[in-house]
Order: C-alpha cells, then structure tokens, then sequence
C-alpha cells in the first residue's frame, strides 16, 4: 500500500489531561478535586493508586515539550486543573497555577508547538461537589467564573479551545456508575449533571464570543458505534437506546439546540427525575461552535438485558474479535461511520480528532526499548480509516493521538498504558516507544 497524503497543514499532536500528569497535588496553592478524594476511597482505583505523583510533569514540563519538539508533534491538548485556578473552585485566583499554565504554553509556542485548551477535563474541585458538585444548578455560574479567568489570562496566545472532555464520562461514569470521581451511583443526578455541565459550557462559549477572542472554541464529545449484538428485535433496540443514551443526548443539544425527545420520554417512563430543560439554557447549549472534537477508541456491540436499569442493555463483545487489555474491540470501520454521520447526519463542518489510542501491555527490552507493535497497528488501522474519512470528504483538520505519555488512567491507575512514550513511574525516566517513533513519521511525512 503506497502513501496516503493529509491535508496540507494538518495539525499533527498529542493529548493529556491534568490530573492523570501533572502530580504536585499539594503544592503551589493547588485545591482538592474530586479524584484527590475519590482515590482515596479503597477499591476505587486499581492497585490503591492516585495522582499524586503521576508523570510528575508539573517539575519537568520543560523537557516533556523538548521531548515533543523532538518526536516532531505539530500541537499539544491538555487540560487545566481548575484547583491550580481556584482552590476551592471560586473566589481568590491562585496565581502560581496560572503562572504554571502561563509557562507551559511559552515553552510550547517557543517549541512551535500549538496548544489546544480543555477547560474541565474532570477534575472539580471537592469544595463544588461539596455542595453538590455538577448536579447544582449553580455550578454553571462557578464555570463561567473559572473560564473567564483562564481565557482573559491566555487567549492572546492560545486559539484554540475545548471547554468540557467527554461529558458523557464526567455525567455518567462518575454520577450513575460511581467507576469515575466523584463516586456517586444515581441515574437521575447523572441526568441533571449532564444538563448542567451543558448549561456551563454554553456560559463559557458565550463569554468568548462577546470577548472577541481571536480563535475557535468548541467540544469534546466521545461518540461510537453502539451496534445490535445479534438481530433479534431486542437487541435492535437496545443498540438504539444505547445509541441515545451516549451519542444523540450529547450531540443533539450542542447540533440542534434540544435533546432527543423519544429519550427524554424513555426516561420519564422509568421513572428518572429530569432536569428543568429551560428555553434560555437550551438556546446557550445549542450555540454555533467552530469545531467538535471526536474522541473516538472503538464501537461496541449491545445486548438486551432488562435486569439492568433504566437502560435495559449491557454491552457484549462478539467472538473472536480482537481486543485491548481492557477488552475493548479493535474497530477502525466505525471511526469512518462516525465521522460520515457527524458530516451528513449533524452537518459538523469541522472536526478534530481530539482522541484515539489503545492500551497494551508493555515491557522495556534489555536494549532499552519499547517495542509495542499491537499499538502501532491499532494507530495505523485507524489513521488509514480517517484518511478515508477525509477522502470522502469529512473536514478533518487535526488528529490528537491519546496519550502521549503512559499516565495514571483514572480507576485504571498505573496498570493501563495509553503512551506513545513509555514511563517508568519509579524513575520518571521517558523511551519513546516503537508507535511513538512510527508516529513521528507519520508526522513529517504527512502521510500514512
């Protein structure tokens, strides 16, 4: 297979997010947040671990930037810790975290490296869930509090912005679940948590536009395949309701301005408590956004199940088809399919690829390398299904490779590896690995 050309500056990067690098969890004026208190609780993350250390980035992103200008990455997503900002989530600023975040980015605009800004990647401060964390009809207000503070301070220098990551995760996974911070396990408070993190980005969006900022802002939207297991009737609507429940619920708001109406009907039926959908909110998540960033792993396939509630689905992987460490699928089709439905489906007339990446084991040779293959194979299947995608004519311009370090992956701690660069967490000691290098490649020849 000869070389497939990309588009001509597209934007080449990686991507992490505060807590699952930075460490110094107590140092310089930084808050508690929501996972400093969750990892807290035994059994909630893997192995007892936290973020307290990490990938100690907070004292060495100096030569984590050199390593990037190395690897020849083009641009850098990362998010701010909104506890480095506000301690308690309002009130006085901490200026030693906006002077952290200051110095990163010259380090990364003297690299020329571009820094893209997600504003919450998860990690509220403890003091909010305190008080009721997402699922107070205040905490939008307290956003836009910290948001205006974080865009007044950078907005000359970065242009582009992400307001929330995957508030499907930050909702569901961390409000009905209880498997993510801040542990709670109640379907209708994630319901409300997922209106009112809408209702805080809105806010945000608003206040960019009416600065005036010279950039693009937008969100961050973990969307993928949920597909019938087999083709009995059941599980053909089970896929649907899976489908509503992570896709439409998240991008119907942002595209058109109003949720799913047959999902907020199922919803009712089960008795799950909603929020207030007010006209004034509604017309502040449905504003017009530069871009929508894809975070986009794999699909899974959905199997009926009425034991579990209010859903009625679990999720299933057919035989025999290939999977991580964490068992999910290996499914570069769907990536295609997602994009071509953003495009014909929402009319999304520009995208990022704000995450991919897949977790394997991996071990240092006795010549000091890391030589992950099954990673490198994952990222090949999926950067040649996105360089179809964009054939057929999906506005992609940049692809963010998830992580670029090994970190600490949430409930997963230590144990699962999404780097591009292999970590030994006892030593800090950096190998770019076999995907990393093929990844710089990529990068400067743009083309796969």
């Amino acid at each position: 297979m000869g070389q497939r050309q990309f588009p001509e500056g597209f934007a080449w990067g990686a991507a992490t997010a505060s807590y699952q690098i930075e460490g110094a969890w107590d140092e310089d004026g930084r808050g508690e947040t929501i996972w400093d208190r969750y990892c807290l609780v035994p059994g909630n993350v893997l192995n007892g671990d936290d973020g307290k250390i990490a990938c100690d980035h907070y004292h060495r992103y100096k030569e984590d930037v050199a390593l990037m200008k190395h690897m020849g990455i083009k641009a850098y997503r990362f998010s701010i810790a909104w506890s480095r900002i506000f301690p308690k989530g309002y009130g006085e600023v901490n200026e030693k975290g906006l002077e952290f975040y200051s110095n990163l980015i010259d380090e990364l605009l003297n690299a020329g490296i571009e820094p893209y800004i997600t504003l919450y990647h998860w990690d509220l401060p403890q003091a909010l869930q305190d008080i009721g964390g997402w699922a107070n009809p205040q905490m939008p207000e307290y956003f836009l509090e910290y948001a205006k503070v974080v865009i007044d301070a950078f907005h000359g220098r970065v242009k582009k912005w992400i307001t929330l990551n995957e508030p499907y995760c930050a909702a569901f996974l961390g409000n009905s679940e209880g498997r993510q911070a801040p542990g709670i396990r109640d379907f209708s408070t994630a319901v409300r948590v997922s209106y009112y993190l809408y209702v805080g980005h809105g806010l945000a969006v608003d206040y960019f536009r009416k600065k005036g900022c010279d950039g693009e802002i937008g969100i961050t939207l973990n969307l993928m395949g949920r597909l019938p297991l087999t083709d009995k009737p059941e599980d053909i609507q089970a896929a649907a309701r899976a489908d509503g429940y992570l896709n439409r619920w998240f991008a119907e708001p942002i595209v058109y301005g109003r949720y799913p109406q047959e999902m907020i009907e199922f919803y009712r039926s089960k008795g799950v408590r909603l929020p207030e959908f007010k006209e004034e909110h509604m017309k502040l998540i449905g504003q017009k956004l530069d871009f929508i960033g894809l975070n986009y792993y794999n699909d899974f396939h959905v199997k009926a199940d009425d034991s579990v509630w209010p859903l009625g689905f679990k999720i299933e992987n057919p035989k025999y088809v290939p999977v991580n460490d964490r068992n999910w699928p290996v499914t570069e089709q769907g990536l295609i399919t997602m994009l071509l439905r953003m495009k014909n489906d929402y009319g999304i007339d520009k995208i990022y690829i704000t995450e991919n990446g897949t977790s394997f084991p991996d071990v240092v040779s006795m010549e000091g390398k890391v030589e992950d293959g099954a990673r490198k194979d994952y990222l090949h299947r999926h950067l040649t299904a996105l360089r179809e995608a964009i054939s057929q004519g999906v506005n992609v311009q940049g692809y963010f490779q998830w992580s670029l370090y090994d970190n600490f992956e949430w409930s997963f701690g230590y144990s699962s590896r999404f780097g591009i660069v292999f970590v030994d967490f006892n030593t800090q000691e950096r190998i770019i690995k076999e995907s990393g290098h093929w990844y710089s490649k990529v990068i400067e020849q743009n083309a796969v």
